[in-house]
């Protein structure tokens, strides 16, 4: 009954928008409104405007080279919009120039849907877009259908837009319209993250990255004052469950003073996400939203709020984060939005430059006001600012010709004096380089290794198979600094060829030690957030482990400002990239097993391998390497930390990891324990047997996220419905049933509820069993361990009861006789304890 009310409920929801969306757009009359649909000989109308055609002598007095330019056309072109149908190619450079009537903010709206006509394949140009001042668009090319939206300020009396096609390419164009922007959208002023007042933005061009509806419908370009797009936020959403849907476009209140449509329709301001609570007054969580951008860039960032639930004024307190931080605490809109409930407010805050590809926005309850716990969010506009190089579009090979000849003379010139210097200085850096390597060669040395300081401590010196002679740190012994040339040496000075993968620390490059010793060199990124606590953690973490499960650190570099760390080389990457997105062979059953049982034993020892548990924190299949053997590592500790003490259940600490794999009781409460490991190993478990994303905003709204979507089957017992494919047949009954299990229990809500590591360790030497085995008896009968009683079982074999097959007991056996590692940790591998617990004469 209650499903069926919520389900209502959205349903009115979303009737209710879509029939505001009729009247929602107040016009706005440009003062400059050119729209063109590219190659074609007719206007074209689409809802109520019409693009007029270019192919004709009226409209071509905008192109500088119609010599240059072909009208071509397709009626099997790949986008629904009639705009698409036609096109202009651009042979050679090519410039639009449209005449500007009023100085000020215009939009700047690129339409591109490749298709082929003769020997022209769209699909395949490759060009650069730009204006007098800004790259808009830097060797671009797109398989598909999009509408790319700028918004720059006009300050003189025209605006040219240049199409440069790259080498032995061309450029093309569906459609293009320069509309003029009310002054009201964009202020000069915003905040700036972590802290202070971001000035400027008047200067700034802008790229539309994402525009998103929380709550309610798409809004399309039709239904917009300003002809914009709306998303739905349903496929941004982290953890849907959390999240629920409310619409009162009625009580959506412009007054004077504040946001008008023209900054967001009410269909925008009368829908809104705001947590789910379920009558709970004691909920503590955050709902939050995930959305991909850029490298290296800033944002503008536009939050839309309108507090349309309240009865009352102060009813509402709730904080605003961005990634882990929070931006804004305690938010009351009462005081925002001029006293008055329902009333249109937004907030614009500019992000520090990017270090990862994602964008995490969450909203969360502030309680200290005593306000029933809630957060709301209406809409969001994340915009991205041009970057030092005055492009959109990453790095820019060159800077538009918008700045004085003085400018440019003084570029030429200081070019030309800086380029000289910069020989000069090679030059003597390779003499000085050839005589200290002769010198260092006569001296019986290749490489001059000196203390890890770090942590302090007395040194002492001890051997070491890279030199002759060489000091270590007692804090710290197993960890080694290696000067930076050695680095630059060892990486062949850092040859992009060589790059074998980038994180959020920065660049990983393959290397090879004068010794012949392969590594693998993360260099870290001087923009990542992931800095000098991450670079002290992993040094300080790796060089207390030693386990042949967890990669193993081999040096360090911190000359020059650089943080550098050097780990054993993993020949075969991570075991991502042997799942899916790579191409490579595809990993039997008995692989995957045993590479998560590996896995499992690297982080059973850190969770027991000392006095203090260490947890990882950013548990997933990208920090699981494997080597030239398929054996597995856990790897990248840069986020680990000590978990509680004897006396304490957990850690208070800001939520890290990534998401898709972070735990949800931990995100909820910030409250991090050994079992928010389990959490991401479980989603990687699920991730192994599905071998596809634990997030994927292109699939159908119930599969984007891996560990909802398998849940959901594993409960009806139909897993095997949705397994990796090329594991179809494979995969005996038992084990897969073992192996589901185990996973489902590891992703149990409450931490207390979820196995612990040596648990789910154990459970998978058992799936690993009944794959390489039949056992006798009832197939139901033969789980012999349920998760969360193996301690009971481990310390007293007599109560396990268990007939098995001779051929189990032999493979047992083969396992039983392996020999452990030295610095194994975990003491007996749990195939040794499993072998005595299936043969009898172990019983």
């Amino acid at each position: 009954m209650m499903m069926l009310w919520k389900g209502i409920r959205i349903l009115f929801i979303w009737v209710q928008s879509v029939f505001f969306l009729q009247c929602s757009c107040k016009g706005y009359n440009p003062p400059d409104n050119y729209m063109l649909d590219c190659g074609s000989s007719t206007n074209t109308t689409v809802g109520d405007r019409v693009f007029i055609a270019d192919d004709n002598s009226e409209s071509s007095k905008f192109l500088s080279t119609p010599q240059d330019v072909l009208a071509i056309s397709s009626s099997n072109s790949n986008g629904d919009s009639p705009l698409y149908r036609t096109a202009r190619v651009f042979t050679g450079t090519t410039k639009y120039t449209f005449p500007i009537t009023q100085k000020g903010r215009h939009w700047i709206r690129l339409y591109f849907s490749p298709f082929s006509y003769n020997s022209y394949d769209m699909s395949s140009a490759k060009f650069t877009v730009s204006t007098e001042s800004f790259v808009l668009l830097n060797s671009f090319t797109t398989t598909s259908s999009v509408v790319k939206e700028y918004s720059l300020n006009v300050t003189s009396g025209s605006l040219t837009m240049t199409f440069s096609p790259s080498s032995n390419s061309f450029a093309f164009l569906n459609a293009i319209e320069v509309i003029s922007v009310p002054n009201e959208l964009i202020q000069d002023d915003a905040a700036l993250l972590p802290s202070g007042n971001y000035h400027g933005l008047l200067d700034q061009a802008l790229e539309t990255v994402h525009r998103v509806n929380m709550g309610g419908p798409a809004i399309s370009s039709l239904n917009d004052s300003l002809w914009r797009t709306w998303l739905n936020d349903w496929n941004f959403l982290v953890a849907k469950g959390l999240a629920t849907n409310v619409s009162n476009i009625d009580a959506v209140n412009y007054i004077p003073g504040g946001p008008s449509q023209n900054i967001a329709p009410s269909t925008v301001y009368g829908t809104l996400t705001e947590m789910n609570s379920a009558d709970n007054p004691s909920s503590n969580f955050n709902v939050s939203w995930q959305f991909n951008v850029d490298l290296g860039f800033r944002y503008l960032v536009r939050f839309h709020f309108c507090d349309i639930v309240s009865k009352s004024l102060n009813q509402l307190y709730f904080n605003l984060y961005i990634g882990t931080s929070m931006v804004v605490s305690n938010l009351d809109l009462s005081t925002k939005a001029f006293n008055t409930l329902a009333a249109p407010y937004y907030l614009d805050l500019v992000t520090d430059l990017t270090d990862n590809t994602t964008l995490h926005v969450s909203i969360g309850p502030d309680t200290a006001n005593g306000a029933y716990p809630n957060a709301i969010l209406n809409g969001l506009e994340i915009m991205k600012l041009n970057n030092t190089m005055r492009s959109l579009s990453g790095d820019s090979s060159s800077v538009p010709s918008g700045s004085s000849s003085k400018s440019h003379v003084g570029v030429i010139v200081g070019s030309s004096i800086g380029g000289f210097l910069a020989v000069v200085f090679i030059v003597v850096l390779f003499i000085c380089c050839q005589k200290r390597r002769r010198r260092l060669a006569r001296q019986g040395l290749t490489k001059t290794w000196i203390p890890l300081s770090i942590n302090g401590g007395t040194s002492l010196t001890m051997g070491s198979k890279f030199s002759s002679g060489t000091t270590a740190s007692i804090a710290s012994s197993l960890g080694y600094r290696i000067p930076f040339m050695a680095v630059q040496e060892a990486t062949n000075n850092f040859d992009e060829s060589w790059v074998i993968g980038i994180g959020g620390f920065g660049k990983v490059y393959r290397g090879e030690l004068g010794d012949g010793t392969k590594v693998a060199v993360k260099r870290g990124n001087p923009k990542s957030q992931q800095g000098l606590a991450e670079f002290q953690t992993e040094i300080e973490m790796l060089s207390q482990f030693r386990h042949r499960h967890l990669v193993s650190l081999i040096g360090y570099c911190d000359e020059r400002s650089e943080m550098i760390l050097i780990y054993e080389y993993m020949e075969n990457g991570t075991l991502k990239s042997h799942l899916y997105g790579s191409g490579l062979p595809s990993l039997s059953w008995k692989q995957r097993l045993e590479i998560c049982i590996g896995a499992a034993r690297g982080l059973h020892y850190l969770h027991t391998g000392y006095a203090k548990a260490v947890i990882h924190r950013d548990v997933k299949s990208a920090n699981i390497l494997l080597d030239e053997n398929l054996m597995a590592k856990v790897a990248d500790f840069g986020l680990s930390k000590a978990g509680p003490e004897l006396d304490q259940t957990h850690v208070s600490t800001a939520v890290k990891g990534s998401f898709g794999y972070l735990d949800p009781e931990y995100f909820r409460r910030q409250q991090l324990t050994e079992k928010s490991d389990v959490y991401s190993f479980g989603v990687v478990l699920f991730e192994v047997v599905c071998a596809r994303p634990v997030i994927d905003p292109t699939l159908p709204r119930e599969m984007v996220n891996l560990a909802e979507w398998a849940m959901k089957w594993q409960k009806k017992g139909q897993l095997e419905n949705i397994i990796d494919q090329d594991l179809a047949g494979k995969i005996r009954p038992d084990s897969l049933r073992k192996f589901a299990e185990t996973a489902e229990k590891c992703l149990a809500d409450y931490g207390v509820d979820r196995p612990s590591m040596g648990d789910v360790l154990w459970n998978l030497e058992y799936a690993l069993q009944l794959q390489e085995a039949v056992l006798l008896g009832d197939p139901e009968d033969s789980s012999m361990n349920v998760i969360g009683e193996l301690s009971p079982q481990v310390n007293n074999f007599s109560h396990v009861d268990a007939n098995v097959d001779a051929s189990v007991s032999a493979t047992a056996a083969i396992h039983a006789q392996e020999d452990p590692a030295i610095d194994d940790l975990s003491g007996v591998s749990m195939s040794r304890v499993f072998s005595q617990l299936v043969k009898s004469e172990g019983r």
